[in-house]
């Protein structure tokens, strides 16, 4: 089970996943976050970091600059596009770093879709019409899901239908879960959801980009557990 903790704004809270067993951390270098952290901090941070941890960048909407900057520094080396990114431009940067494409799901009935296709309410009458836009998204490493808020892109503590993660699967990439995730759901979730990976942010924190270390522990612990049981 690959384990992401999202949001770290520090370096205290970036050891604490380390050791706690977290397979890649999440900087969110979107500066309408909460959990913002600027592109020289996160770097600092990461370079004290093992080799062997995923150093994920989270974006919205950069531009292709943005983008290669990013990639020139030679901190992350992934990229979370949590925006309305096109599959040519998320495409643009395979090879060069792993690819995350996250899909916001905005009920219990819905497949995942492109942030793009929740401007057209219409478009969840079915689930029919919005597969083909997660299915142009065959090129990236892995698809991220995560709940729906017309007030915030991740964070939002919410969850949703875990099951569609399982429907998702069947577009051939690895999924990660996201989305309200806690250390006392995360057993279930997984369950459910039957995901390649978990990603959690609010859920283990103390306030919005300090992390809460026990429930950054637990989590991990129950997140593991539930792949033996």
């Amino acid at each position: 089970m690959f384990i992401k903790i999202c949001g770290i704004t520090n370096k205290a809270d970036a050891f604490a996943a380390v050791e706690a067993g977290a397979d890649a951390l999440g900087f969110v270098l979107w500066p309408q976050s909460k959990r913002y952290v600027a592109v020289e901090a996160a770097a600092r941070i990461v370079e004290m970091l093992p080799a062997s941890i995923a150093r994920v960048a989270v974006l919205v909407n950069p531009s292709r600059e943005e983008v290669e900057q990013l990639l020139a520094s030679g901190a992350f080396n992934t990229l979370q596009f949590h925006g309305d990114e096109t599959s040519e431009f998320c495409a643009a940067w395979c090879g060069q770093a792993k690819v995350w494409k996250a899909f916001r799901v905005a009920g219990s009935g819905d497949i995942p879709v492109a942030d793009s296709a929740i401007k057209n309410a219409a478009t969840f009458l079915s689930p029919l019409p919005v597969i083909p836009p997660m299915a142009g998204y065959s090129v990236v490493d892995a698809v991220l899901l995560d709940s729906y808020s017309p007030a915030s892109r991740g964070g939002t503590g919410k969850t949703f239908d875990w099951s569609l993660a399982r429907e998702a699967k069947r577009f051939g990439r690895p999924v990660i879960l996201s989305g309200g995730l806690t250390p006392a759901n995360v057993r279930e979730a997984v369950r459910v959801a039957q995901p390649d990976g978990v990603d959690v942010s609010s859920g283990v924190e103390m306030a919005p980009g300090r992390k809460d270390h026990e429930k950054v522990r637990e989590f991990i612990r129950n997140a593991k557990a539930a792949i033996t049981t």
